[in-house]
């Protein structure tokens, strides 16, 4: 299978990315608004407590809304690539027991010489032992 003929992983974000730049929005309009509080007037009044409030809360909101569309598409991309690789094992595994010199053998999946593993088994015993 090509690559181009792979389908787009899952990727969540058009519903998620709306309400994060909604919240930037709404943000960036309670930053502006409370500057323009500040500046217009002499003393701090309610209106100064409920701008700066307001302006807090929706970049808190933006952040942790964009962190948490972040993850889940960093964890769509894992699953992906973990399907992928899963169908790549299965498949290579499915060719080479098709390939096999003997029927009803399974032909073991290539891993680490034995001769290197040993060794490393070995040096990990000796480590342990200091």
């Amino acid at each position: 299978m090509s690559e181009s003929s792979r389908p787009v992983p899952y990727r969540p974000g058009a519903v998620s990315l709306f309400f994060v730049a909604q919240a930037a929005v709404f943000a960036l309009g309670c930053w502006i608004w409370l500057l323009v509080l500040v500046l217009t007037t002499e003393g701090a009044t309610g209106a100064h407590v409920l701008a700066a409030s307001f302006a807090v809360t929706f970049t808190l909101v933006g952040v942790a809304l964009g962190v948490r569309l972040a993850l889940q598409r960093n964890a769509a991309l894992r699953h992906a690539e973990l399907r992928r690789l899963l169908v790549d094992i299965s498949w290579n595994a499915f060719t080479a027991a098709g390939n096999a010199e003997q029927p009803a053998k399974v032909v073991p999946f290539p891993t680490v010489l034995d001769d290197e593993w040993s060794a490393g088994v070995e040096r990990r015993q000796r480590d342990r032992r200091r």
